[in-house]
């Protein structure tokens, strides 16, 4: 199983990179426009997904994290969110790296956002990170193709062709 995860890490990195290239195309008004989605713009969609990063990675690496909210907005531009994506992915195939294959059944205990005492198998945790990154990554698809950008293909079988 480790060896999925570490794959998924490398095509989060594969995708997200596609997916910023694509949002770098968009102008400012297009990029900021407020949408009907969860979070109310591509911007604020990217964002969510850098700062639940923060915090899942901060759980698992025990360093903890400073997000104090699912909204919150970590970068105000997109040259600056580009920059702290790129240190999160890095960060992202570093942890996955590190996990031996016996540490997958191993629990992670944390506290949820709403304060709630949490303990969870570390398999079910990367498990959520990389389901979680697909479905907002395919909320920001949806999104650029409401823009003159068309947004890229970002299936794993593509990132499979190498």
């Amino acid at each position: 199983m480790r060896n999925n995860f570490e794959m998924l890490a490398r095509w989060t990195v594969w995708a997200n990179g596609l997916l910023y290239d694509a949002c770098a195309r968009l102008s400012s008004d297009d990029y900021f426009l407020e949408r009907a989605c969860a979070f109310g713009s591509i911007h604020n969609t990217l964002n969510h997904l850098l700062a639940t990063d923060r915090i899942w990675l901060g759980r698992i690496s025990g360093e903890g994290h400073d997000i104090p909210s699912l909204d919150h907005v970590v970068c105000q531009d997109f040259e600056s969110l580009r920059t702290a994506r790129l240190t999160e992915d890095e960060r992202l195939v570093r942890i996955v790296g590190t996990v031996a294959r016996n540490d997958l059944e191993k629990n992670i205990d944390y506290t949820s956002m709403d304060g709630t005492p949490q303990r969870k198998p570390l398999q079910l945790v990367l498990s959520h990170i990389f389901i979680h990154h697909a479905h907002h990554r395919g909320q920001v698809h949806a999104l650029l193709s409401q823009t003159p950008v068309a947004p890229p293909a970002l299936d794993v079988t593509y990132f499979s062709l190498g």
